[in-house]
């Protein structure tokens, strides 16, 4: 709150200044209000003034699904840092999920230079979220993950090649998250469409087809072959505009009845 209104009442010369002096004492004085709060996303999400609550409502689909991992020493990637250009700017939301986690490890990748915004426990890459050999490298170096949030550019084309790319780096267990499928429905730069619900490469699309991969064992195809998806996902929930898709062995037999 505090630094939307001196971002949008200072010059950014004088915003600039007073982001470097005042800055890492207001993420000291959210540190000291969050205290006694980390078990409560929507709280978290207020004080260190994520979008994921407020502006979107995110953060209550969040706290049911993430909650099992707390206490875990799990490792979480987010597309996105926040902020765009300016690589002073953004990091909110991670430093949500590093107090929502205390013994995990927060990882990132934006477009834009956000070095200067790393400290302990989080770790940021500068790279294109659809670039196979920057994703390949940044997966080397945090082995596997248990959670990824996709909040990058929200194109539907980079959304799903993301996907792609990323979902068989999640472990066995974990959870892939894509926030803002609203895009699916804005077109031009997005690539959505508010008139053909069947357009088949959007966000949301893409991601309903995908929940025949559920049931693929009741398939009556003799000649089918399961894909990787349909082995590997155990479970796909839709909130507005967030989906959250679980990975797991989708080993469940057939419950038809037999018939003579």
């Amino acid at each position: 709150m505090i630094k939307r209104f001196l971002k949008k009442n200072l010059s950014p010369k004088t915003f600039e200044k007073v982001r470097r002096s005042v800055f890492p004492i207001l993420n000291s004085v959210n540190n000291i209000r969050s205290i006694g709060l980390s078990d409560d996303l929507d709280k978290l999400g207020e004080i260190y003034e994520s979008d994921k609550t407020g502006r979107h409502f995110y953060t209550q689909h969040y706290q049911l699904h993430f909650n099992r991992f707390r206490n875990s020493e799990i490792k979480l990637l987010e597309i996105g840092v926040g902020g765009y250009e300016n690589p002073k700017l953004g990091g909110n939301s991670l430093r949500m999920w590093k107090k929502y986690f205390p013994l995990g490890k927060i990882y990132s990748i934006d477009i834009y230079d956000k070095s200067s915004l790393q400290e302990n426990r989080i770790k940021i890459f500068k790279g294109s979220q659809v670039d196979k050999d920057f994703l390949e490298s940044v997966t080397q170096e945090t082995g596997g993950l248990d959670i990824i949030i996709d909040d990058g550019s929200h194109i539907n084309e980079h959304v799903i090649e993301t996907f792609r790319l990323l979902f068989p780096k999640l472990n066995e267990g974990g959870i892939y998250v894509v926030e803002d499928t609203q895009t699916s429905y804005w077109p031009y730069y997005y690539g959505g469409d508010s008139y053909n619900f069947e357009k088949p490469d959007t966000i949301m699309n893409y991601f309903k087809k995908l929940t025949d991969c559920l049931n693929y064992k009741e398939f009556r195809n003799p000649s089918y072959q399961p894909t990787y998806y349909d082995m590997n996902i155990i479970s796909i929930h839709f909130y507005h505009n967030l989906i959250f898709i679980y990975k797991g062995k989708n080993e469940e037999e057939s419950s038809s009845i037999k018939t003579e």
